[in-house]
């Protein structure tokens, strides 16, 4: 049982992981991160890719939970989710502090 939970939550880590790890994802997070709340129309890339790409790349950060949307009429604002960060960070292989504890590493 707990070998189920690990293998769990490592695949569960990986996919975060996966989602954050493509360069036009990790574009769009750094944007929403560094200035909060943008307009899809203000996440364009520069080179500009197809709107629905952009699109696609939005609702891959919105399934994995990274990113919030709200409804402005005929817009849409993302919002990087409160907690992205943290989960990112948290997905991370611990690998520093186990070899810290692990004496024979050294």
């Amino acid at each position: 049982m707990v070998e189920s939970i690990e293998a769990e939550l490592t695949r569960d880590a990986a996919t975060l992981l996966a989602v954050a790890a493509d360069p036009v994802r990790l574009t769009l997070l750094n944007r929403l991160a560094a200035s909060g709340t943008r307009c899809v129309c203000d996440l364009q890339l520069d080179p500009p890719i197809p709107a629905n790409l952009l699109s696609y790349h939005l609702r891959m950060l919105r399934e994995a939970g990274l990113v919030t949307t709200a409804r402005r009429g005929r817009w849409v604002d993302y919002t990087l989710a409160e907690d992205a960060l943290e989960r990112l960070h948290a997905a991370l292989p611990v690998a520093a502090a186990t070899r810290a504890e692990c004496g024979s590493c050294r």
